[in-house]
């Protein structure tokens, strides 16, 4: 058994096509899930990724268009056919959200995959608290504890960890996984980390 560090937002795309897919292997193994909630917008910018604003045209098209449409067909995982109306909207309701559940001790692997897939598939906004209690409920959590915490500093103080070390580990978006420090980014190899908590792979990159 294994624990695998998992670094996503709440809101993201790809970590929501991977989710149910990422829940199964888990489960083949009786493996647990190390959940890291961070602020991908904060780290996109310190690590140098290239910020949407500047992206050409075509290349938003593809990866947040066409990309998104093909692996929705191949994870069998519905979403709209645009972006969610509240895309744009603050991420860190959302994430906060996990990670006060996470410091209450419950089990959020349902909880994250339920909040993606209702921004994702049925177009809600996870910077309304309201409709972060409805999906809390939805998977048999009591969100009054939670929202008594959520922008609480030790939660904050968590997210701003999370965040900190996903740039220190140059974590190069959402989702990213570790297993045994070995990095994954992207839902794209989850058959990689399938494979590599069967067995671990023995080539690394000599530095």
């Amino acid at each position: 058994m294994a624990e695998i560090e998992y670094f996503y937002a709440a809101y993201s795309g790809y970590a929501y096509l991977g989710s149910k897919k990422f829940m199964e292997i888990i489960a083949q193994g009786d493996h647990t899930i190390n959940h890291k909630p961070f602020d991908l917008r904060v780290s996109m910018d310190a690590i140098g990724g290239q910020p949407l604003g500047e992206r050409t045209k075509d290349n938003l098209e593809y990866f947040f268009g066409r990309e998104l449409e093909r692996w929705s067909e191949f994870r069998d995982a519905p979403i709209l056919k645009r972006s969610p109306t509240y895309h744009g909207n603050s991420i860190t309701p959302s994430n906060t959200m996990l990670i006060a559940a996470l410091v209450k001790g419950i089990n959020i692997d349902k909880f994250a995959h339920e909040m993606m897939e209702q921004h994702w598939a049925h177009d809600c906004d996870l910077a309304n608290v309201n409709t972060l209690a409805s999906i809390a409920r939805q998977v048999g959590i009591d969100p009054s504890p939670l929202l008594e915490i959520a922008s609480s500093q030790e939660v904050l103080k968590i997210y701003e960890e999370n965040t900190r070390e996903a740039i220190k580990r140059s974590v190069f978006g959402s989702p990213t996984y570790f297993i045994d420090g070995d990095m994954f980014y992207g839902q794209d190899h989850l058959e990689l980390v399938e494979r590599a908590l069967i067995e671990p792979f023995s080539q690394r990159i000599q530095k």
